[in-house]
């Protein structure tokens, strides 16, 4: 199993970087790499890579896999011998390895395999021992080259490389976790999750733009985890979905969707770090203060655009003038990039250190004499056996259910930060249940974990109307100053602004019969 980090390197700071790797003893090598798969791309469907690499005077086969985090990696080299002749490639080689039975199991029994892509590499490897506790050794490889597709036609295309790989060789991950801080921080660097081979595929398919990554129900090794286990899948599960999006950011996408899907990956996280701290291992306050910088500057992007894309049809079918309300607006000129916040230090800083805790290894459980005890201090060094965690969860779920139906009761009274907190605490409400739904067996639990989710989304779509109404009012009456015609929309906005409030109330008070899936009979 390879543990590893990946990080771009701004080509403004890649003499730094080298001249940093090259204060201990490198080796250079030159590297020359084919990649493989079916002519319908199977392997690249399942996340693996097939490829043939020269490496100086040998050539090696490798295959790699995605692993279950997202340093993890499953990877079988084998050594063809010095150069010669490109050997032809033969998947049979890595037969009777895990990730060899993974790759045949992809590929039926003669089904042939294409060159996809190339690349041309020039690696600069040093090996750096890590002072600490646990030690590590670390292999500091600098890649500088490119990706070809189409090579020797009409339409080939390249893609420049310029990457840092950490990738740890023995001792603690803490270790790697640490170094990778250091030099994400000195260097400007930023976490990539796209391969070599990714970029040849998009590449091939002439692809600027890949699809947002979406949040998925975590994945619990255990059927009965403890609290570090839970806290470790759903930190996890938060990763997938934000470490992609953040990596087509960093890199200078500024598609909507994408950071549509980071903040919402921001979001569900800040409820992990908020809802499971009492399970044991989380460091808030060292990590929410950038979450929540980096949610907010990314809103106050996409909030206002957003917005007037949602208002103007409306507007302008209830009779409004025509008018731009950004128009003039100094706001987003003033204002960092996308990937300016998403580079930032403090918020790569964050997603190292939360990768390495999602990789470190288990921290000893409490004894099992302690399990009836439900504990009652967040910062709690050892995490909770499986059936206290259960009831842990149980009473947040419960809490959350409670406040969102005593607010929901007196939301036409709240003022407008009140309301504004109901809807963050529903929000945190349905994550936390979308995140223990596979804890809680429905037939022994006697609830219906899909049928709750289900009850919440009026309430989510009310409140979500509303908020965006009231972005809007703001956004409009702010317009007022630069164009009078922003007056019509103040008028039309504040006229809705009572039913829109008591629409939610409405909505808050049919979660009351939701059944809730994490009580016992």
């Amino acid at each position: 199993m390879e543990i590893e980090f990946k990080f771009c390197i701004p080509p403004s700071r890649l003499k730094a970087v080298e001249a940093a790797l090259k204060r201990g003893t490198v080796v250079r090598t030159r590297l020359q790499a084919r990649y493989f798969d079916t002519a319908d791309q199977r392997l690249a469907a399942d996340g693996m890579v097939l490829r043939l690499r020269k490496e100086g005077r040998r050539w090696v086969q490798t295959v790699k896999a995605t692993g279950d985090n997202a340093l993890h990696r499953l990877e079988h080299n084998v050594d063809l011998g010095t150069a010669g002749p490109a050997p032809q490639i033969d998947p049979l080689r890595h037969q009777g390895t895990p990730v060899g039975e993974r790759l045949a199991k992809l590929l039926a029994e003669g089904t042939p395999l294409v060159e996809r892509q190339s690349t041309d590499i020039v690696r600069l490897t040093r090996d750096l021992r890590v002072t600490g506790p646990g030690g590590a050794v670390v292999e500091m490889a600098l890649d500088v080259g490119k990706v070809v597709a189409h090579a020797g036609t009409p339409e080939q295309r390249e893609s420049p490389v310029c990457e840092l790989e950490l990738e740890l060789k023995r001792g603690d991950v803490q270790g790697l976790v640490s170094l990778a801080r250091r030099w994400s921080q000195q260097h400007g660097l930023w976490f990539s999750t796209v391969s070599k081979a990714e970029r040849g595929a998009r590449l091939l398919a002439a692809q600027e733009t890949v699809e947002a990554v979406k949040a998925e129900t975590p994945r619990f090794a255990a059927q009965h985890p403890d609290g570090q286990a839970i806290q470790r899948a759903v930190v996890a599960s938060c990763l997938a979905q934000m470490l992609p999006n953040a990596s087509e950011i960093a890199a200078g996408s500024t598609d909507e969707e994408q950071i549509h899907q980071l903040r919402i990956g921001i979001r569900r996280l800040r409820t992990a770090l908020r809802e499971l701290a009492e399970l044991g291992l989380l460091d808030i306050a060292e990590w929410e203060p950038p979450l929540v910088d980096a949610f907010r500057a990314l809103g106050a992007l996409r909030d206002r655009e957003q917005v007037v894309k949602l208002a103007q049809p409306r507007l302008r079918e209830a009779g409004a003038p025509d008018f731009d309300p950004l128009a003039g607006d100094d706001t987003a000129a003033d204002a960092p990039s996308p990937g300016d916040i998403v580079r930032a230090p403090a918020f790569q800083n964050v997603l190292v250190s939360l990768i390495g805790f999602t990789a470190a290894e288990p921290v000893q459980a409490a004894p099992a004499t302690t399990d009836s005890d439900v504990p009652t201090d967040p910062l709690a060094p050892t995490p909770i056996g499986a059936s206290a965690a259960r009831r842990l969860l149980r009473k947040n779920l419960l809490r959350l259910h409670e406040q969102v139906l005593r607010d929901g009761e007196r939301f036409e009274s709240l003022d407008t930060e009140s309301q504004h907190r109901v809807r963050k605490r529903l929000k945190r409400l349905r994550y936390l249940a979308e995140f223990v739904v596979p804890l809680f067996d429905e037939k022994e639990e006697g609830g219906s974990a899909s049928r709750y989710l289900k009850a919440l989304r009026p309430a989510q779509d009310a409140l979500g109307d509303y908020n965006d109404e009231a972005v809007a009012l703001a956004l409009y009456r702010e317009a007022t100053a630069r164009d009078a015609r922003a007056w019509f929309a103040v008028g039309w906005f504040t006229a809705r602004h009572a039913a829109g409030a008591k629409a939610c109330r409405k909505a808050l008070e049919k979660i009351e019969d939701a059944p809730r899936f994490w009580k016992k009979k």
